[in-house]
């Protein structure tokens, strides 16, 4: 749960800053943000969801 949700706050810092710096569109973000709730209730969303945590762990078992 604890991932979802950084990841969440992750991808909303990184809409606004688009938003912000690059020119993103208002109509541009909604439509993306329809498109992951659609997205999330197919039949690939476990798929998707466990990739999100197999990166996740990847990128958590780098040593710097």
């Amino acid at each position: 749960m604890i991932l979802s949700i950084s990841g969440v706050v992750l991808l909303g810092i990184i809409v606004f800053l688009f938003f912000r710096k690059d020119g993103l569109k208002a109509s541009h973000a909604m439509v993306c943000a329809l498109f992951g709730f659609y997205l999330a209730g197919t039949a690939i969303a476990p798929s998707i969801q466990a990739g999100g945590a197999s990166l996740a762990s990847l990128l958590g078992g780098i040593k710097f």
